[in-house]
Parts: structure tokens; sequence; C-alpha cells
């Protein structure tokens, strides 16, 4: 195998990173997707340190993919098919910085693409409101403890799951059914 086929890294944060989690784990060409934290102040926060909404962190997911196989504008177009990108620190019930829209970006090819991806959806008028996404350097990365880990798979019957991430993996499914892991 030649050295240039490497995987790549998204930061992704657009709400509970259960949902977008379960979501990204039935992607093809994606290898791992890791919850936890980013964007904040605090070394090495604990979930309920972030839930205060005190530490500057959003719940994120870093997706590790195969960029031969599912590109990061591929990725993008699901994140902002499965979240609300145009409320201010809130999706659904949950308010709070930590469920922010946000793309870190770790390059500047990366920054550039999601930058392109809003304008176009601005000017395509996707959504009846602005879009608030921030696109923000990666400047640090904690993963979130074990039990947040594969937590819809573990967890399917949970009232949160059935409620809420349930119907985005459906919604995903149904619009994305051409990017769904074989």
């Amino acid at each position: 195998m030649s050295s240039d086929h490497r995987e790549e890294v998204a930061t992704l944060a657009g709400g509970c990173f259960w949902c977008l989690e379960a979501v990204f784990q039935d992607l093809e060409g994606v290898s791992h997707v890791t919850s936890g934290y980013a964007g904040g102040n605090l070394p090495h926060p604990t979930y309920e340190e972030v839930c205060k909404g005190t530490t500057g962190h959003a719940e994120v997911v870093q997706i590790t993919y195969d960029p031969h196989k599912i590109s990061f504008e591929n990725l993008l177009e699901v994140f902002f098919g499965i979240h609300d990108p145009t409320t201010p620190n809130r999706q659904g019930g949950d308010v709070g910085t930590q469920y922010r829209s946000a793309i870190f970006y770790d390059s500047a090819r990366q920054q550039q693409i999601a930058e392109s991806m809003i304008m176009d959806l601005e000017q395509q008028k996707i959504f009846d409101l602005p879009i608030v996404t921030e696109i923000v350097p990666l400047t640090n990365f904690y993963p979130a403890e074990a039990y947040h880990e594969d937590y819809y798979n573990l967890n399917p019957n949970q009232p949160y799951c059935r409620a809420v991430i349930a119907p985005k993996i459906a919604k995903f499914r149904k619009t994305h059914g051409d990017k769904l892991r074989r």
C-alpha cells in the first residue's frame, strides 16, 4: 500500500455527541467516531463540567475517515443535514454553549471547504435563518468518558435514544442512503 493513503480526521459539533456519533458510524469510509470535547479552556474536562456550560467546550465527534472513500465535503453535507445550524447554542431541547454548531478544522483546506460550503448553503437559501456554525481551528480535543462511546448502539431503548437519536438516524438513512456502510 502506498504511503499517501492516510486517514484524516474531522471534528464537528452539532448538539449532543450521541446523535452525531450514531449517524457518522454508519457512513462508508468512516473507520472510527470518538465522542469528546473541544473548543474550551479547561484541560481534560468531565461530562459533568461540560454540561454546566462554563468550560467553553462543545460536545463534538472526532471522525476518522478514509478520504479516498468519503470526502470532507461529504461529511459536511451529512453534518448540515442532521442538525440545525441556525440555532445558536441549541439543538432541540439541548441548550447551552456546549451544544453549539461548530466545525473545528485542522488544516487550511478544511477551513476553506467549510467556509465555501456555508456560503453555498446561504446562497441557495437551504435554511430559513442564517447559519451560525462556527468555523474555528482545532486547538484541543479531549475524548469523552468511555461510557459515551457507541452510546446509541449500546442503549437503543434508552428514552433519549428512542425519542431523539432514532428519528435522526431514520432521516439520515432516508436522505443519505447512498453513503451508508455496506
